[in-house]
This record gives C-alpha cells, sequence and structure tokens, in this order.
C-alpha cells in the first residue's frame, strides 16, 4: 500500500494521472496492449484531464471497462456515466483499441452484466482507476457490499447515503432523481486488477478515507478491501487525509 499526499484536488490528480499512465505504458511495453478499469464522478476530473493529455500512450492499444451506471438512466442525462466516459475520456483519446461501457437502459440489466462479464473474463485488467465513495463504497458497491460474489458485474440497489451524494455533487436536479438502482462492476472483479490507482480528494471523503485504512476490513466499509491489494496505490488530498492518525505504518 502506497500513499500519496497532494495539496490540493488538482496536484492530486495530476500526480494520479501521471502514474495510471507510466503503468499503461508499461503493461504495453511489457504486453503489446493494457486492459484499464475508469471511474467517474467529480474525484476524477484532474486524474482524467492529466491522462488524456499524457505523451507517448499508444492508445490503440488499449481496452477500456468501466466501474458502473443507473439503471434506467438515458445517455442524454447529465448523470450519465457513459456520457461522461465519452466526453471525458474516449472522445480525448479515440482511438481505442475497444471501448465496452455498461448500458444501464439495457432491456434486461441481468444480461447486460452477463454480456459484460463474458468479456472482462476474456480480457484481465491490467489498471484500475477508482475512488471511495462518502459512505465508504467502492463502485457502486454499497456497505455492506458482497465480498464474496465472483460475478464481474452485478445489479445493486444504492443506499440513502449513495443517493445523497450523487445529488449533493449536482448530477441531479432533485434528490429523488437519483436512480434507486444500478450496474456495477463487483468488488473481487475489481480486485483482480493488476494495479489500481485510487484517487480521493476533499474533506467530505475524509471519514471513509480514515475508515478505509484505519478500520478492520470489512464489507461495511468497502472501499477498506483495497488495502489487501499487492499494488494499490492511494492519492489523497490534505482534505481527505485531514483525519488519518497514520499514513503509511506511521504516525500522522
Amino acid at each position: 500500500m502506497k500513499i500519496s499526499i497532494s495539496k490540493d484536488a488538482q496536484e492530486l490528480g495530476r500526480a494520479a494521472g501521471e502514474a495510471a499512465a507510466a503503468l499503461i505504458r508499461q503493461t504495453i511495453t511489457e504486453k503489446g496492449q493494457a486492459h484499464i478499469i475508469l471511474a467517474t464522478g467529480t474525484s476524477q476530473f484532474e486524474t482524467l484531464r492529466t491522462l488524456t493529455a499524457a505523451p507517448d500512450i499508444a492508445w490503440d492499444k488499449v481496452v477500456m471497462f468501466h466501474l458502473d451506471e443507473y439503471i434506467g438512466l438515458p445517455e442524454s442525462s447529465p448523470a450519465s456515466f457513459r456520457k461522461y466516459l465519452k466526453e471525458r475520456f474516449v472522445s480525448k483519446v479515440s482511438p481505442l483499441k475497444a471501448v465496452h461501457l455498461l448500458n444501464g437502459e439495457a432491456a434486461d440489466p441481468a444480461v447486460e452484466c452477463a454480456r459484460l462479464a463474458e468479456i472482462i473474463r476474456q480480457h484481465p485488467v491490467d489498471v484500475a482507476l477508482v475512488g471511495i465513495g462518502e459512505n465508504g463504497h467502492l463502485a457502486f458497491n454499497d456497505p455492506p457490499a458482497d465480498f464474496d460474489t465472483l460475478q464481474p458485474y452485478i445489479i445493486v440497489q444504492l443506499d440513502d447515503y449513495c443517493r445523497r451524494q450523487q445529488y449533493g455533487e449536482g448530477w441531479f436536479e432533485r434528490p429523488e432523481d437519483v436512480p434507486t438502482h444500478a450496474l456495477s462492476m463487483s468488488v473481487q472483479q475489481i480486485m483482480k486488477s493488476a494495479h489500481i490507482i485510487c484517487s480521493v480528494p476533499d474533506s467530505r471523503k475524509a471519514a471513509a478515507v480514515k475508515d478505509s485504512l484505519e478500520q478492520p476490513v470489512s464489507p461495511l466499509i468497502p472501499a477498506g478491501i483495497l488495502r489487501t491489494h499487492p499494488d494499490c496505490r492511494y492519492f489523497l488530498d490534505e482534505a481527505a487525509a485531514g483525519l488519518l492518525e497514520k499514513i503509511a505504518g506511521e504516525e500522522r
């Protein structure tokens, strides 16, 4: 576990984006291609901006997956994660070797999960970019998260805390507009990634960061499981790290 603390969200994003770019370049050099997972949300703005501007990445050798998508939300919605990734990543680096987006408007969400599961099983992930929710969630695996399922993608019910966060970040006009269910990459699937970059800015995430890094690993604090990964790199700003008592085994 490696923790990097920056003074603010912009510096954090640059550091995380540069680290992700280096891992993608390294993977392409070693394997001839790279498979990546991208997160969305406000925590990823600067990280993705830095990554898309990074030089010397052969994007035509990169296969992209994404973490989660609301069920029933049209892509035209400002809150659509497909829209977010197309605008903030895909359109900036195209052409990619392949793009695999979750369709939250699929007629049968279970069939959509199975479709993406079959694809990702054939493409082991090299680099995953993730965040931590205010409730400690990882992707849309809200507490208590399912740590045991081996299904790559699952249907989840969003808890009230998660839905309030999405409204609070300005993605929806009213709290009741936030969907109640989503498609999400499972915890076990995320943990299969060879390298994980976890970007977490803002004081509103400070309690979740503290619990994830200092409390016992538990489905009640889903993101805490990242501590058991062999190569998870945390990128925090001073606000998000503000409640930590220990950093990398040392007193703060």
